[in-house]
């Protein structure tokens, strides 16, 4: 591999510079996640989308195949994403995939753990990377594999082998992919680093079959992609060293764990915790790393929050400073959109108290969405697929800037991409437009500031920067009512979603009103806090004081929506 690192033992765990610290606490943060591959090409002279004049009509193919962004583009999109309010930034995995294949866009097939892809970019345009995002305050979390590696291996006569849950032993190894026919192992060919060149670091039983499997579902491939037995000690050593570089080399702030529920619970929390550990010694106190398990709140919490509360056995794994907030995501879009009862929203909340020791922390643990490139509950479309109100999009990533959390806003959501159809490519559009641009265009990129959603967000993201309480504050559900007397929560898509932040003395109502017709709702507050006769301005619009009344000792405002509009209210000083 001529200059480029063969081994482990070759790497250097000293950092390079002066470390940027860790952020004092993460839900501080507002992430932008995008996938390198579909973000930026750093070309210049694009035009911008115009809905009249943009071409029309993609290859269905292209959606499949790299499309040319990399790294430099994103430095170049540093300030698009910062005056958003987004103070963090997830990449997509940006180690080394075949290089025969075309298809592995999105960076989930590795085949050498200690290099950039080249059609990303270099090294060093991954450290550039890091230097300007910390330059401007932000933070840069990688995507990273710890459960398997791209398809650099094949078994027996390059067939296709499925799990077999009976099978006596693991599946005989057939030969390492080649690209370079010279003899030996070259930079293109099998896996790297070289720790990895053994059999017997596969687990080998072949294909996920059952997914539903838990044996099936750790042990097998998924899919093309060869499974790491990560329970044997010098491979989970191995790619702790690996991820330990990365961060020595490039100074990045955290990571996110894929497929977690493919993993060994043992070796996710051995992982993790050599990681954390290594960051802490350097100066990166709070090096985050958050994973991706797609379950309910049970299955979360076995992965999360040192207090939590498992009932019925003493067996925990706490491993992750937070998950993917998977359990929201599977309810959100629905209510946003008025088709299921914001209680639905309320009850996932109540199950905090019983989860968590401190259920007014619990927020920390959790980084949410409603957009993601894989979209697993409802498979291939983005929140805004044939929707035509983008007012709904401000709302529903209003919610995540104004709930208990960390938010995070995937690419495009912010210029109403709406891609769905029958796979994953429908929902990973080019930003920079390329041949598979958004709406079906081609050629055109959407960097627009102005965009509506893009200046929403950024007006509600600019509160919550200047408000503690929207960031670390306990979340109570607010009964509402038409009249002003008989006040209940509300059961009906049409009505006014309503909920306290409150840190300390500062309550800080957010409303939400999920009807498209002007709604006039009562909402309670806590007397305490917010008391009758008082005034509350909402802070978004700057709309004139609204007067805290009282009926039967419940203290509450009126307060006047539009259709599809959001107001957040404290008292005024």
């Amino acid at each position: 591999m001529s200059a480029k690192v063969k081994s482990i033992s070759e790497l250097s765990y000293t950092p390079q510079g002066e470390v940027f610290p860790s952020p004092p606490d993460w839900r501080d943060q507002f992430i932008y996640f995008l996938l390198v591959d579909r973000f930026d090409d750093n070309q210049s002279n694009i035009p911008s989308y115009n809905p009249i004049s943009t071409p029309r009509g993609r290859d269905p193919m292209e959606g499949s195949l790299f499309q040319g962004g990399n790294l430099k583009g994103i430095i170049r999109q540093l300030d698009y994403i910062r005056d958003m309010g987004c103070t963090a930034i997830w990449l997509s995995p940006i180690f080394k995939n075949r290089q025969e294949k075309n298809d592995t866009y999105h960076g989930y097939g590795i085949q050498n753990f200690l290099e950039v892809d080249e059609r990303f970019g270099t090294k060093e345009d991954l450290q550039e990377l890091v230097r300007q995002s910390h330059a401007r305050g932000m933070y840069v979390i990688l995507d990273i594999i710890i459960n398997h590696t791209g398809d650099n291996w094949a078994y027996p006569g390059n067939h296709r082998y499925y799990y077999w849950k009976g099978a006596p032993e693991p599946f005989d190894f057939g030969f390492w992919r080649k690209v370079d026919l010279a003899p030996g192992l070259q930079e293109d060919d099998a896996c790297w680093p070289q720790e990895l060149q053994h059999a017997d670091c596969y687990k080998r039983r072949g294909e996920i079959t059952n997914w539903s499997d838990p044996d099936e579902a750790i042990n097998g491939d998924f899919l093309s992609l060869k499974e790491l037995d990560i329970t044997q000690s010098n491979v989970l050593d191995t790619l702790i060293n690996a991820y330990k570089y990365w961060i020595a080399i490039t100074d990045i702030d955290g990571f996110r764990v894929d497929t977690v529920k493919h993993m060994e619970d043992t070796a996710t929390a051995l992982f993790c915790n050599a990681v954390r550990e290594y960051a802490k010694r350097i100066g990166k106190h709070k090096f985050f790393i958050f994973g991706e398990v797609v379950g309910d709140d049970l299955t979360l919490q076995r992965y999360i929050g040192r207090n939590s509360r498992i009932e019925g056995t003493n067996e925990r794994f706490p491993s992750l400073d937070a998950c993917l907030d998977f359990p929201l995501y599977f309810i959100l879009e629905e209510v946003i959109k008025g088709f299921v009862s914001p209680s639905c929203l309320r009850e996932r909340y109540e199950r905090f108290k019983t989860l968590y020791a401190d259920h007014g922390e619990a927020g920390r643990y959790f980084v949410t969405f409603v957009d993601n490139h894989d979209q697993m509950s409802r498979p291939y479309r983005r929140f805004m697929y044939h929707n035509p109100y983008p007012q709904q999009a401000v709302l529903a990533i209003g919610y995540l800037l104004t709930s208990q959390g960390i938010p995070c806003i995937y690419y495009g959501t912010e210029q109403g991409f709406d891609g769905g159809g029958d796979n994953d490519r429908h929902v990973r559009e080019c930003m920079f437009g390329g041949k598979w641009g958004a709406f079906d265009t081609t050629g055109a990129h959407f960097f627009n500031k102005q965009h509506p959603i893009y200046q929403g967000i950024k007006s509600i993201a600019e509160k919550r920067a200047q408000i503690p309480a929207l960031r670390y504050g306990r979340q109570y559900f607010r009964e509402t009512s038409e009249e002003g007397n008989l006040f209940r929560y509300p059961t009906s898509g049409q009505s006014t979603l309503a909920f306290s932040r409150i840190l300390d003395t500062d309550e800080v109502l957010v409303t939400i009103n999920l009807d498209a017709f002007p709604r006039q709702d009562c909402v309670t507050v806590d007397g305490n806090l917010t008391p009758p006769g008082s005034e509350m301005i909402d802070i978004l619009k700057g709309d004139p004081p609204l007067t805290v009344e009282e009926s039967y000792s419940r203290a509450y405002v009126r307060v006047p929506l539009q259709g599809y509009q959001m107001a957040i209210l404290r008292l005024k000083k």
